[in-house]
């Protein structure tokens, strides 16, 4: 699966960067996308708080509940392409932590995690096979409401196939999450031996508990 991220925020000018300002919108209202490819589905979540990684985490967990657990029935491992910034950073204590947490420790699933270079997240698959997509769907449309932009990326779709599901995640994602050295030493992890900041796996520790999982809050 690919992962990508990116966010929209209301007054303003547009701009070329992970927080696209769009006239319109009432002043600090904005939000974030957490978009994930896998096959010809994409899935975006809509989250209306803060970038950041437990965001990320748990809209890959949540597709795992939603699709990934039908879809791949006998599945016990997962490879998530991700950027090197933002949420998902390859630096970010808490990306991997809550890694650990809500989606190996929960579903048993083993993650391997590939970062692409600061720089190359265009060569991500989910910004040509998805993003372009939703960016050309809604192309010089104003979006004015969240209802408005769910629309439009619900809508998109391809003549090779392509069909996009958008959630509204309502939930609060607080800024900072403090990890200690300590909650670093207990993650069950292996870097790889090609590029070993930007490339690893993470394994389950223990049992799956995945019906501790707690639900996005939708509308």
């Amino acid at each position: 699966m690919s992962l990508g991220t990116t966010g929209v925020r209301g007054a303003g000018k547009r701009k070329r960067s992970m927080s696209t300002t769009f006239p319109g919108w009432p002043s600090g209202e904005r939000s974030l996308l957490a978009s994930i490819m896998s096959r010809k589905k994409g899935h975006v979540y809509v989250g209306i708080s803060n970038d950041t990684p437990e965001f990320g985490v748990c809209s890959i967990a949540q597709w795992c509940k939603d699709e990934g657990c039908r879809v791949y029935p006998i599945g016990s491992e997962l490879l998530i392409l991700a950027d090197s910034g933002g949420c998902n950073g390859c630096r970010a204590r808490a990306w991997k932590l809550n890694l650990q947490e809500k989606l190996c420790d929960t579903f048993g699933l083993t993650a391997t995690v590939c970062h692409y270079p600061t720089g190359c997240s265009k060569w991500n698959p989910v910004e040509h096979r998805l993003f372009s997509h939703i960016s050309t769907n809604w192309q010089g449309k104003p979006l004015k409401t969240l209802e408005m932009m769910l629309g439009y990326i619900r809508g998109t779709s391809t003549a090779t196939g392509l069909r996009v599901k958008a959630f509204l995640d309502r939930g609060v994602y607080k800024r900072g999450q403090k990890v200690k050295s300590e909650d670093l030493e207990r993650l069950k992890t292996e870097p790889h031996a090609v590029c070993p900041k930007w490339n690893y796996t993470l394994y389950p520790r223990g049992a799956p508990r995945s019906n501790d999982l707690p639900v996005i809050r939708r509308r």
